[in-house]
């Protein structure tokens, strides 16, 4: 009984939990986005759809998977994981008595009366057993130890789970570590597919510059005809060139533009893209006609990888308070060895020289001068700033989620209304051209209008470029294509019967 009461009292102690209960602190944002945002919303949810299935650009789509194959910051961040791998098993394994096997054997001369006998005794904390025997000479004798063992050396008896809270927040910071490359995964996503819109943005509008050019080109050739034939004055030929080294002027702007955006592609994807690429698509073909559904703010803790990086480390902060809290109570090891000694090795494996030694030890804090409690304010302080991290995290990703919802909506009226205003000022410049020649108008209603239809059309391309980039983002922040990745968090571990190793045990 006194064995049975024994074994109910440590495993009683052993259930100590002294971290406080994982919760959830609540959303700080609103239950749904604004509504005027949302209307006539679609059914498709984004974390259903791959990012090859949402990007139509066959040349986004290789640049992006030469990306994820390359980037230097990704393979960081996939090293981060295995770096918190290996610091969560070298944590996780002071959870169990770790056996090692010693094996001794030694020979030497001892003067008599010096005690030069056999000394049965193991050292402490030693692991196994020692024997050993004298052989009379003359002037002394000859000792002869050997000894074969196994044994456990301060293995700590957990009754207040400060190892397995130190286990339960190395684990929290390695699936972490997990959410946190999947969340720069998908950042570089947006990032390869921004720096790639702003290089056809830039394509397109050198290709309206140079076609502005040369048209200026024939008008500045047409003024100076007239000039040298006395129909129009000076000031009408200097408009004219004014007009075309603007055009020049933006065309260089942008060929410089272009170059920094493709050397920043070339950054994100780690090299030099191949030669043979498959051909672009046009901005105007870069919509996706998939309608994506916003759903509600709540979903977004589960999809999104930055809210779920944010809850595994407030999870290890609140582990980290078990351990601060079991420092103020005692620490309990416990020693132990079995195996064999004697004096011969010929019969060294012997019942009769059966040696073995078992003993507890104990450590109980009495004076620290406020150490373990300022530990555990260290602890409740880390607490709080997670759960600040954790609210601001889902901030962000709220307004995230609205910037984008609002920007699909406005910057479709905003395409829509330019794309007339562009047609309006074709039609103006045209106007202004045949008065020009019939000589109602000067010079200057031209200029006036070739430069406003200019500006409305490069302005047209940032929109549709704008608009495009809108819509990545907004798959991007819903958490785009999350539900076909691999997950690593705790409930996963434990459908797939790992609840305290990492998910590959199985395989291991």
């Amino acid at each position: 009984m006194r064995r049975l009461a024994s074994v109910l009292w440590v495993s009683l102690l052993a259930g100590c939990q002294l971290a406080p209960p994982h919760e959830r602190p609540e959303s700080p944002t609103a239950p749904r986005y604004p509504q005027a945002y949302t209307a006539g919303a679609g059914n498709v949810a984004p974390a259903s759809i791959g990012w090859r299935e949402f990007l139509l650009d066959p040349r986004l789509e290789l640049l992006i998977t030469l990306a994820l194959e390359r980037n230097r910051d990704l393979q960081v961040a996939v090293e981060r994981i295995e770096e918190a791998r290996g610091q969560f098993r070298v944590q996780d394994a002071d959870r169990y008595p770790t056996l090692g096997l010693n094996a001794d054997a030694s020979r030497g001369r001892f003067p008599i009366g010096s005690g030069g006998t056999l000394d049965s005794s193991a050292g402490t904390g030693a692991v196994g057993a020692q024997g050993g025997g004298a052989t009379a000479a003359q002037g002394g004798g000859v000792v002869e130890r050997y000894s074969l063992g196994i044994g456990v050396t301060a293995f700590e008896l957990d009754f207040w789970g400060r190892v397995r809270n130190l286990s339960e927040a190395a684990r929290a910071q390695y699936l972490a570590s997990v959410e946190a490359q999947r969340a720069f995964r998908l950042s570089l996503i947006a990032d390869v597919s921004a720096t790639y819109l702003a290089v056809r943005e830039a394509a397109e509008r050198i290709a309206l510059a140079e076609a502005t050019v040369r048209g200026r080109r024939d008008g500045l050739r047409i003024a100076q005809i007239r000039f040298d034939a006395g129909i129009t004055s000076a000031l009408d030929f200097n408009q004219a060139q004014a007009l075309l080294t603007q055009a020049e002027t933006d065309l260089a702007a942008l060929r410089l533009t272009r170059a920094q955006q493709w050397n920043f592609l070339t950054q994100l994807i780690g090299g030099e893209p191949p030669e043979a690429l498959p051909p672009a698509k046009a901005l105007a073909q870069q919509t996706n006609p998939v309608t994506l559904a916003e759903g509600l703010p709540s979903e977004l803790l589960l999809v999104r990888p930055d809210i779920l990086a944010a809850e595994e480390r407030l999870r290890a902060a609140r582990a980290n308070i078990g351990v601060a809290r079991a420092a103020f109570f005692p620490q309990v090891s416990l020693t132990g060895s079995a195996g064999y000694a004697s004096s011969e090795l010929s019969n060294l494996i012997d019942s009769d020289n059966r040696t073995w030694s078992i003993g507890p030890s104990i450590s109980l804090p009495l004076f620290d001068f406020g150490r373990n409690r300022g530990n555990l304010t260290v602890a409740q302080a880390r607490e709080n700033i997670a759960i600040a991290e954790y609210e601001r995290a889902i901030e962000v990703a709220f307004r995230e989620v609205a910037d984008a919802l609002a920007g699909r909506r406005y910057l479709a009226e905003q395409v829509a209304a330019q794309q007339e205003n562009v047609a309006t000022l074709r039609r103006i410049a045209e106007l202004a051209q045949e008065r020009y020649a019939e000589g109602v108008v000067n010079y200057l209603e031209v200029l006036d209008a070739e430069r406003n239809l200019f500006d409305a059309e490069q302005a047209f391309i940032q929109i549709r470029r704008a608009q495009v980039q809108n819509l990545i983002e907004l798959y991007v922040s819903l958490g785009g294509g999350t539900a076909a990745e691999p997950r690593a968090t705790a409930a996963r571990w434990q459908a797939d019967g790992c609840p305290d190793a990492l998910p590959t045990c199985g395989a291991e």
